[in-house]
């Protein structure tokens, strides 16, 4: 026992004899411990730590007291204000306090140096701070290869290099570095000297290897001189950015001068400008006015102020315009109508409005322009139409497509004093024109949006209004530009979606859908030879039998214009196309068994009316967005609390309708007891047929009317019969629109006769009588003519 106490004794000794002593058998029992929040000591390095906590300052009072001796570990986490032991790392140094200044404030300062790596081994409780024992955590020994030397050597090159690039370099730190002979001093010096976080550092010091830490630290020190090196050019770049800008200000400004000098100072732009104003030959003096002030505005202005760059941009658009550019018009009457035939079957309203316009400016040079709207379905040539009016008049052609514009600046444009104003496209589309009296097509009208950037719909009102458009007002312009010249052609699919204020400006015209016998002319005269010269081919190559064509439209389209047909006409000269060049034995002439087998079976099924005369159906004609169609309807009676149930997809305007006919039926048969008693006790079920297809619309009320008529009185409806009316409380019968589809319709299905309202008769007067073959029209004012007309007798 006594033996042990002198060997520990003795120990103690040897340590306090010298602070270079290392642990040759790696025991020493009660070491006060310093926590380090941020800093992590290394062997043969000496720190300043600055201590606020109470137990650094007991553990460093007690080390200085007894033996200097102290153990420092650093924090897992910086955060940790009063960490405990198992937020310590195991891994430390063992350290001697040289000196050690209280501070007034209560703290302490100390300078520590640190001797030998450890290991804490265990922990003892004080509780002033905390104290433990360690062992010995000892080095690999490889410092005598030559490969160490060499990478010893790159390290400290490294480390200089590092320090030469800093900007706080101190001499004596240059000068230790270059001094030191020991591998571990050199390593513990450069680790403490990089600015590295706390925790890269104690994984150096955990690390036994020192070839390991050299190379890690080797490759902390490129990446720290790469990111110098980057900084460098960065720098050095922003510096040359910086010079040139100056040099060029210098030079801008010198040259500025010696112009003013030599009295040639006015800027090249601005006498190009000068040249383009004169070359316009603008009469009116506020117009020149304006554009002279532009020009002595760009005159002040410094080349290289943002501004200058607008003004240029401003004043180019401007001086394109066409203001008094215009094309001639040609008054050759008889040219005009061969063009629009030329491209166009039918539309002989539209034709002759345009020839009429024609007349009426060959008499009157200053006449204001029309501002047409063409309403009708898609793919009848609405569009083009407007390319084909500007070629008869020998006028120039520009177009606006409208769908999805949300934003007012779009047409009015956007105030030049923003960044990046444009002009409004309405005179960016003049601009391209190059004159002031193009056709204009103002495409899809009806799709033009509204939200928070504004109404577009409203700026159109002063643009379209003849009284208005000649002072048209443009926000980027910030003059007026006369557009009563232009020839406005709008173009709609429905005119239920043009506000009603646009609607008032525009002058309509309804493009009608066409009949098969219009389509048929259309396939024969336009669509196939534009085709086949689209796919290069000949008529000796390929020919289209005139007789299949009714079954190429009605089996594979369905669509009140042309554009399906033309691209399944396109899909059969692509076909003959393969057969040609792949030299495949093919007919020149396309029979219907080649059209089954290069487009498939027929896509759309040939509807056909009823064939029998059934008590509650009855049969009703709609207008849809692709033509006519037949509309079935059916009743049936059953029991129940709801009198009438209505199914089959249907809008509000029908579902009205059909309360109505109810309520009228109840009306007019009051004296009728037996369908008085049905109506009280049963409840009519009222269904049209295709219920995945919404529908809607005044047009079935009659058909309604009569189906449930039948119903009740149990007298069949004439299977010959369609219907088309809206009804009311009294029984009138009143019109409804799209009368042309709906009696193609009624023709192209098989029906007999149709029951219209007698203000219709003006629609149906208008549509060719060769459509109208086989097809009766009967009309009528009030719902029991309909009803005496409608119903057969109960044995028929």
């Amino acid at each position: 026992m006594a033996n042990s106490q002198n060997k520990s004794s003795s120990k103690k000794n040897n340590l306090e004899s010298s602070k270079h002593h290392v642990l040759s058998e790696g025991v020493y029992d009660r070491l006060p411990i310093l926590p380090l929040k941020r800093a992590v000591m290394f062997p043969k390095v000496s720190l300043p730590i600055a201590m606020t906590r109470q137990k650094s300052i007991e553990a460093c009072q007690a080390a200085y007291r007894k033996d200097k001796w102290i153990l420092a570990l650093t924090q897992r986490e910086e955060t940790d204000a009063e960490p405990d032991v198992n937020q310590l790392f195991k891994i430390g140094t063992l350290c001697s306090i040289d000196k050690i200044v209280r501070l007034p404030q209560g703290g302490m300062n100390a300078i520590i140096r640190g001797h030998q790596r450890v290991k804490l081994n265990r922990i003892h409780s004080n509780t002033l701070y905390y104290e433990g024992k360690i062992d010995a955590y000892e080095e690999e020994n490889t410092m005598d290869d030559k490969s160490f030397m060499a990478l010893m050597e790159e390290v400290r090159d490294s480390t200089l290099e590092l320090m030469h690039s800093s900007n706080d370099i101190k001499a004596e730190a240059l000068y230790t570095l270059k001094n030191i002979n020991d591998p571990l001093h050199l390593l513990n010096f450069v680790v403490v000297s990089l600015p590295m976080p706390s925790k890269e550092k104690q994984e150096l010091l955990r690390e036994s290897s020192i070839v390991k830490r050299l190379e890690a630290i080797q490759e902390r020190l490129s990446n720290e001189l790469q990111i110098i090196e980057l900084k460098r050019m960065i720098h050095e770049k922003t510096r040359e950015d910086i010079e040139q800008q100056q040099r060029n200000f210098f030079l801008t400004q010198q040259l500025k001068t010696i112009q003013e000098e030599l009295g040639t100072g006015q800027n090249h732009d601005v006498e190009c400008f000068k040249e383009d104003l004169a070359g316009l030959e603008i009469t009116d003096q506020q117009l020149k006015a304006h554009f002279d002030r532009e020009l002595q505005k760009l005159e002040r202005m410094h080349t290289g102020s943002p501004e200058y760059g607008s003004q240029t941009a401003y004043l180019e658009f401007a001086l394109k315009l066409p203001w008094n550019q215009s094309t001639k018009d040609s008054f050759d009457l008889k040219h005009t109508r061969q063009v629009l035939d030329k491209h166009h079957f039918g539309l002989k309203h539209v034709k002759e409005r345009i020839v009429e316009y024609l007349a009426v400016l060959k008499l009157k040079q200053d006449a204001k322009a029309p501002i047409l709207c063409l309403v009708g379905p898609p793919g009848v040539g609405k569009t083009s139409l407007g390319q084909s009016i500007a070629e008869a008049l020998g006028r120039s052609y520009t177009r606006m497509a409208f769908g999805g514009l949300h934003d007012e600046a779009e047409i009015r444009g956007h105030r030049k004093t923003y960044i990046g104003a444009k002009p409004g496209r309405i005179l960016q589309s003049l601009k391209r024109a190059e004159c002031n009296n193009p056709v204009f097509v103002l495409d899809e009208i009806d799709k033009i949006g509204k939200d928070f950037r504004g109404d577009p719909s409203s700026a159109l009102l002063e643009m379209l209004d003849p009284e208005q458009n000649v002072k048209f007002y443009d926000n980027y312009l910030e003059y007026e530009f006369d557009l009563s010249n232009v020839f406005f052609i709008a173009t709609a699919n429905d005119l239920s979606s043009i506000p009603l204020a646009l609607r008032d400006r525009l002058e309509i015209i309804e493009v009608q859908g066409y009949s098969i016998e219009e389509k048929l002319e259309i396939a024969t005269q336009h669509l196939i030879p534009q085709q086949r010269e689209n796919h290069g081919l000949s008529a000796q190559q390929i020919k289209i039998d005139r007789k299949i064509l009714p079954d190429l439209i009605q089996g594979y389209t369905r669509e009140s214009g042309v554009r399906q047909l033309n691209r399944v006409i396109g899909s059969l000269m692509r076909s003959k196309a393969k057969d040609i060049v792949e030299e495949l034995p093919s007919k020149c002439l396309i029979r219907k068994p080649y059209l089954v087998e290069r487009l498939g079976p027929p896509k759309f099924a040939h509807e056909t009316a009823l064939t029998q005369s059934k008590i509650g159906v009855a049969t009703g004609l709609a207008y849809t967005p692709v033509g006519g169609d037949l509309l079935f309807i059916e009743a049936s009676l059953h029991r129940g609390e709801q009198k009438l149930k209505l199914t089959g997809n249907l809008g509000n305007v029908m579902k009205e309708s059909a309360q109505a006919a109810y309520t009228f039926l109840q009306s007019f048969y009051r004296t009728d007891n037996e369908v008085m008693r049905l109506l009280d006790e049963y409840s009519i079920h009222i269904h049209v047929p295709a219920g995945a297809t919404p529908k809607d619309g005044p047009s079935a009320g009659i058909a309604l009317l009569v189906c449930m008529a039948s119903l009740l009185t149990k007298r069949p409806v004439n299977h010959k019969l369609a219907f088309s009316g809206e009804i009311t409380l009294r029984g009138d019968v009143l019109p409804v629109g799209g009368i042309r589809e709906k009696l193609l319709a009624a023709r192209r299905y098989g029906v007999s006769e149709v029951l219209l309202c007698a203000s219709n008769a003006h629609d149906v007067e208008e549509i060719d009588k060769a459509h109208l073959l086989d097809l009766e029209v009967t009309y009528v004012e009030h719902m029991d003519e309909v009803i005496r007309a409608a119903l057969l007798n109960a044995n028929a």
